[in-house]
């Protein structure tokens, strides 16, 4: 429901109705609008740790493409992924799974802050491309674009 329609389109009624349920049952498990977004959240997390995980193994530009590749492909996952003012004590624990992303980062790159300066590039990157924030500048945002930006900051 997050992939197709958006945040905005899930709530407990609807998730309830295409759930095939009555419009009261997922409040036995998710008594929040809040809780029932951070499950469908740490969900999403699940996926993108699934992906980055292993490419951050690989090179930190392997890491910025596929995190640019998963807010290209599910939109709408990532935004609510990063919605730290919706989810933030409505449970999904999303922070001991994102957490080790920084990590990698810093012990690759040599600190925290160095981790914090790319990850906040390659983010930047994914909403302003989305948005079309940048679309007047003549930049086109891909993934070359992505991972020349990763190696050139990674090297800095």
């Amino acid at each position: 429901m997050v992939d197709a329609e958006g945040v905005a389109a899930v709530g407990v009624r609807s998730v309830a109705a295409a759930a095939g349920l009555s419009h009261g049952a997922p409040r036995r498990y998710f008594p929040t609008l809040a809780s029932l977004l951070a499950a469908i959240a740490r969900e999403g997390v699940d996926d993108l740790d699934r992906v980055l995980a292993p490419a951050l193994a690989g090179g930190i530009d392997d890491a910025a493409v596929a995190y640019w590749r998963f807010s290209a492909e599910r939109p709408h996952m990532f935004d609510l992924i990063f919605r730290h003012d919706l989810l933030d004590g409505a449970g999904g624990n999303l922070r001991e799974v994102t957490r080790p992303w920084i990590d990698a980062l810093a012990e690759r790159l040599g600190g925290i802050d160095r981790a914090i300066e790319l990850w906040s590039a390659i983010h930047g990157l994914c909403v302003l491309a989305r948005t079309a924030a940048i679309a007047t500048t003549g930049v086109t945002v891909d993934e070359r674009y992505v991972r020349a930006v990763a190696e050139r900051l990674a090297a800095a």
